[in-house]
């Protein structure tokens, strides 16, 4: 690709934190526009919102514990949409992939009975529920579709992944860091819709954060078009301790490394695809390219300006939140469990691929395997032993 220097954009602000200095090289631009749709939402608007809240109607408790009962004994990862029926039901879930699609890109469904139900009876309710939203997928290379998201203890880097980085320090892998106490910084997932049932809620913190892509791309047209232009190109990412060569459970620190942009756009259909993670994890492999000083103010911007448009939300038991991964980055504040008085934070999670999802660019099938519309994709390679 050609490379020209560029000179400052004259829209710019020039008290900008962000300011090109006069050595930085940027590929040729492309002259892109703002955005536009329900999916462009400021934080603060979307919460004062209810457009991206649905409740379960108290007549249709009935109907899914019936479901729970006509599943018995049945494995739930076995269970699928016919096995689960939800007439009632049906065209409130078919709205929720509506919404989650072609609307803001995120819902909250609440009133979900999680009291009064086994643990295997709850995975039932969730995983039969999600199967009329999408087709759950899986999380990892294990072969897991459903995900208990809890605090699993110092020993999460020997089982999930971790190595040392340049300075000697542990660098644990992206799906080690979600099973730990920790802050998660704003990412996506391998999947259309990342599902999120709440059954506990920690004694402190755990509050989620949402922020739209789509206004995060306007926000960065605005300041510094010459730095968008370098998110929709390639950066390069590694998904260490979450791909291998291995089927277990066992870390690895075999680096898979792949380049794909972070921000893509096809038939008017945006799409972000983000782990600083994962960026961090492939310039430990001595054959990846070094992220230049142009790219790493790029990222800084996106971050920055996802944490300005952002906003927080604490999910109570009963609530489940979906987030259409490519319109929308999530993550979380650190948080404090107490077992004792029954505090102790657990999330159940489901990867979805959607019936009604997006077309990807050309490129994507790097990281998707599928990128026309309407066609299942996502979630983690499963290799044979």
């Amino acid at each position: 690709m050609a490379l020209r220097r560029t000179r400052r954009h004259p829209l710019l602000n020039k008290s900008s934190l962000f300011a090109p200095s006069k050595d930085c090289y940027f590929p040729a631009m492309t002259i892109r526009a703002p955005l536009a749709g329900p999916s462009v939402w400021l934080g603060q608007d979307i919460k004062d919102s209810r457009r991206w809240i649905r409740d379960l109607p108290a007549e249709a408790l009935d109907e899914l514990d019936a479901a729970v009962k006509s599943v018995r004994g049945m494995p739930w990862q076995e269970i699928t949409r016919e096995d689960f029926a939800l007439p009632m039901l049906s065209d409130l879930l078919d709205d929720v992939s509506d919404e989650l699609e072609n609307g803001c890109g995120i819902v909250k469904l609440r009133g979900i009975p999680v009291d009064g139900y086994s643990e295997d009876e709850l995975r039932q309710m969730y995983f039969g529920l999600g199967t009329h939203i999408g087709t759950p997928v899986f999380q990892n290379r294990s072969g897991e579709l459903m995900r208990a998201i809890r605090d699993e203890g110092a020993h999460v880097g020997r089982t999930y992944g971790e190595t040392k980085d340049e300075k000697g320090s542990t660098f644990l892998s992206s799906y080690a860091r979600t099973l730990t106490n920790g802050g998660l910084r704003f990412h996506t997932d391998r999947t259309d819709v990342v599902g999120l049932l709440c059954v506990r809620q920690a004694r402190a913190g755990g509050v989620s954060k949402l922020a739209s892509t789509p206004a995060i791309h306007n926000a960065i047209l605005a300041k510094r078009p010459d730095l968008l232009e370098l998110l929709f190109q390639d950066y390069w990412r590694s998904r260490f301790g979450e791909e291998g060569t291995k089927k277990d459970g066992e870390a690895t620190t075999r680096e898979t490394a792949y380049p794909l942009p972070i921000f893509g756009l096809r038939d008017g259909k945006f799409t972000s695809h983000y782990s600083l993670t994962f960026i961090e994890a492939a310039q430990m492999a001595p054959d990846v390219p070094k992220l230049t000083d142009a790219q790493r103010e790029a990222i800084d911007l996106l971050m920055q300006t996802a944490e300005e448009l952002c906003f927080e939300m604490t999910l109570a038991p009963g609530e489940l939140q979906l987030i259409n991964s490519h319109v929308t980055y999530h993550g979380r504040t650190p948080f404090e469990d107490d077992a004792a008085s029954g505090h102790d934070r657990l999330l159940l999670r489901l990867w979805l691929t959607m019936r009604n999802n997006r077309p990807l660019p050309e490129g994507h099938e790097i990281l998707w395997q599928e990128i026309e519309a309407g066609r299942p994709r996502g979630g983690i390679r499963q290799v044979a032993v």
